[in-house]
């Protein structure tokens, strides 16, 4: 009985161990040496460029930007503005601000590149972590780096870009347009999509990695978070980083460093200087300076590869690689291996094919139950919490706690269903069919999700467990405990990465994994004969955090809720509404919009969407403000060769911040220019905006120039009627309006047009 405690306690000691090892532990130092990175000096700046927001066109953005460039100025740097418009296929077209440095280099070779961005996301959020942080760790990086007093071998160029939130419009003008950019070997930029947990790192290139990950090895950062799976489901995913210009345009290969938990707080009011987490800007700095020392002397003129490498994390090991040209080889010894125990077990009579045969089913229907639960739970969960849909990037305040529940829930199922199928010294047997599900799924991965095959590790470990289940009855536990460990430090962080990265409508993944993992738990779990008991014990512990997370459910002041409220006036028609993204009204809100809204009708056609595809959900008549129209002045339409051309200026007559244009989708421009700019026609295209989705023509956030001029040519038969929405953050501070400022359990909801007093006009051509 002692030894099953200490090998339970050393599972425990294994999981615990897989999360503790991913991220450093900051605390306060003032004695930190000038040459090492200071957490306490980064955050300095972070607190001057994160009082107020700071995106594209407000009067923030400007000191922000003065900011750090006085700050690569005090550090002996010569910096430069890059500033021209950019119209990128995110469909946005603004003029950004770049901010330049560069430190010469002993050897004539490629660059290393810094970068981040300073602009945070339009309307509400600080923009402590994203990208404040990367920032921040940037300038202190730089700092100690410089104090060395150490000429690099490569030249180490500093980009701070601008208007990434609105489209990586700064990456843009960089890549496509800056002398520097050729010059460029290997980026390393430092972003966020939340405001705590640990730092991972993606790589970005267009060809093989084996080069990149081997140099990252080389480098040797301490607190690696690393995995070919999560760049593998990151490629999937519609969310791109200034690096992915990088890549796309100038097929220049870099890493992302970026952490993703509290996702609750991204692009919102709560990211603040005061919800960033310590230990995450810690492991930023962690990353930077040995990076850093080592690429700013390593050769970086050929870091291209056609060979990929299967990476991942471990503590003690950091980061372990292999080529993909082992999966295979690896995936048929294995088979073999199997084969051969099976066969072997058979043999000895330590494997009983009955016994085998029933263990199916415990596995099986751990599997299916647990998938059923993670992907209905949360369906279920939702129905009962509506409010939970106000977070629209669908991390919870309390979703750690629903982890817990799920995890919890999932492993007392696997406890229970095992119990069912427990004799004296049928362990072996139990061993067999997590194995052979095990190397189905490795053989799926190797050839459907190559980045994950370092799947089979685990697996590999399991098969070493199954040859002592073999060769003694009684093997040592302590032993078969410790034969987990790899498996358990390998695939345990997955548990809360895909939920916290994905949203929990990912907790089907958090059941699924438990469910595998705890299969390759068998070899210890199998000898117990209270798993009964565990069970009842864990499904307790499960219901207590779903109490916990109910307690949680609510909004208050520290889990503030997200609302919207706009003014929308259309200057066509002389009348206006108001209109909110909200699927459930609060006392705010209900100010405007009354207990009976209308609904949006035909809004949402030609209207703001947000990047989680949701509308106006609500509107209601309200009260014709005195509102400056905008200026629309034809200044050109000529037909010639049965082609119209046409000139429009259009001049806002008030403050805005963001223009939107529409026309229907049928509509065919053959040309498109914008301020100067000309929109390119897509690859075998004879028209521009030809693949549309929508009405959505383009958007214009403000920089300077708050005027447009577009020159523009369509068929001459062609009735062309183009909307344009012009809308201003000020709703909340417009003296017309006098809104209350919001309760402090609320805060403004993020993507997606909020706090805005909007004017829509219509321009016809026919």
């Amino acid at each position: 009985m002692f030894k099953k405690i200490i090998a339970a306690l050393l599972i425990i000691i294994a999981i615990y161990w897989s999360y503790s090892a991913l991220i450093p532990n900051y605390s306060s130092n003032p004695d930190v040496p000038e040459t090492s990175f200071s957490t306490d000096r980064a955050l300095s700046h972070l607190k001057a460029i994160t009082k107020k927001p700071h995106y594209v066109g407000a009067l923030e953005h400007e000191n922000v930007r003065n900011y750090i460039i006085k700050t690569l100025q005090g550090l002996g740097l010569e910096t430069e503005i890059q500033e021209e418009y950019s119209f990128t296929d995110w469909g946005t077209l603004t003029k950004p601000k770049n901010i330049l440095a560069r430190i010469k280099g002993s050897d004539n070779s490629k660059a290393l590149l810094l970068l981040t961005h300073y602009d945070s996301n339009p309307h509400s959020s600080l923009g402590a972590s994203d990208a404040g942080s990367g920032v921040v760790t940037i300038l202190e990086g730089l700092r100690a780096f410089l104090s060395e007093n150490k000429a690099p071998k490569n030249d180490i160029i500093i980009l701070i870009t601008d208007a990434e939130e609105l489209g990586l419009n700064g990456a843009d003008i960089f890549v496509n347009k800056h002398r520097w950019a050729k010059d460029v070997g290997l980026a390393l930029n430092f972003e966020a999509r939340g405001s705590g947990g640990p730092s991972y790192m993606l790589i970005e290139t267009n060809g093989g990695n084996s080069k990149l990950i081997n140099g990252f090895i080389e480098a040797n950062p301490e607190y690696p978070v690393a995995n070919s799976l999560a760049y593998s489901i990151y490629k999937m995913l519609p969310n791109d980083t200034d690096l992915t210009r990088f890549r796309e345009d100038g097929d220049i290969d870099g890493f992302n460093f970026a952490f993703i938990d509290d996702h609750y707080d991204y692009h919102t009011a709560l990211d603040n200087y005061e919800r960033l987490d310590r230990n995450t800007l810690e492991h930023q700095g962690s990353y930077l300076m040995p990076l850093l020392h080592y690429f700013s002397n390593a050769n970086l003129n050929n870091l291209k590869s056609d060979e990929d490498s299967v990476y991942f994390n471990m503590p003690l090991f950091k980061t372990v690689s292999y080529p993909f040209s082992w999966i295979l080889p690896m995936l048929i010894l294995a088979i073999l291996i199997f084969m051969a125990l099976v066969f072997y077990g058979i043999k000895k009579r330590t494997l009983d094919s009955k016994q085998m045969a029933v263990a199916f089913l415990p596995g099986i229907a751990a599997v299916i139950i647990n998938g059923l639960v993670g992907y209905f739970g949360w369906k279920l969960l939702l129905v009962i919490y509506p409010q939970y849909a106000e977070i629209l990037h669908g991390f919870t305040y309390n979703g750690h706690l629903y982890i817990w529940a799920f995890a919890l829930f999932s492993i007392a199922v696997c406890m229970w269903l095992y119990n069912k199928v427990y004799k004296p010294e049928n362990t072996a047997s139990l061993v067999v069919p997590p194995l052979f599900l095990w190397l189905v799924i490795c053989g799926v991965i190797a050839f459907k999700l190559q980045g994950a095959s370092f799947f089979i590790i685990p697996l590999y470990f399991g098969l070493i467990s199954l040859f002592v289940l073999v060769r003694q009855k009684h093997p040592n536990i302590i032993l078969m405990a410790f034969l987990l460990f790899p498996a358990l430090m390998i695939l345990s962080p997955f548990i809360k990465m895909f939920p916290v990265g994905l949203g929990l409508k990912m907790l089907v993944a958090t059941t699924l994994l438990v469910s595998l993992i705890f299969s390759l738990c068998i070899s210890v779990f199998g000898f117990s004969r209270f798993k009964n008991r565990w069970a009842y014990v864990l499904f307790v512990a499960s219901l207590g955090f779903f109490i916990a997370a109910h307690i949680q459910s609510d909004f208050n002041e520290e889990r503030p809720k997200p609302n919207s409220l706009v003014y929308l006036m259309d200057a066509d028609k002389e009348s206006a509404i108001w209109a909110t993204y909200d699927t459930m009204l609060d006392d705010w809100t209900k100010t405007y919009l009354t207990d009976k809204p209308d609904q949006p009708q035909l809004l949402n056609k030609t209207t703001f969407s947000s990047k989680y595809e949701t509308g106006f959900t609500f509107t209601k008549k309200a009260n014709i403000k005195p509102l400056k129209s905008p200026y629309v002045d034809k200044q050109k339409d000529t037909v010639i060769d049965n082609v119209r051309h046409v000139k429009l200026f259009i001049s806002p007559q008030r403050y805005v911040n963001r223009l939107e244009f529409f026309a229907d989708s049928t509509n065919q421009f053959l040309s498109f220019n914008i301020n100067g700019l000309d929109v390119e026609k897509q690859k075998g295209k004879t028209s521009v905006f030809a693949e549309r989705k929508s009405n959505r023509l383009f958007g214009y956030y403000v920089a300077d120039d708050n005027h447009l001029e577009l020159n523009f040519t369509v068929p001459a038969s062609q009735k062309t009627v183009i909307q344009f929405y012009e809308a201003s953050f000020d709703m909340m501070d417009n003296a017309l309006f006098q809104v209350p400022k919001r309760p402090k359990t609320m805060i403004p909801k993020p993507f997606i047009l909020n706090d805005a007093v909007i004017i829509k006009k219509t321009i016809t051509i026919e």
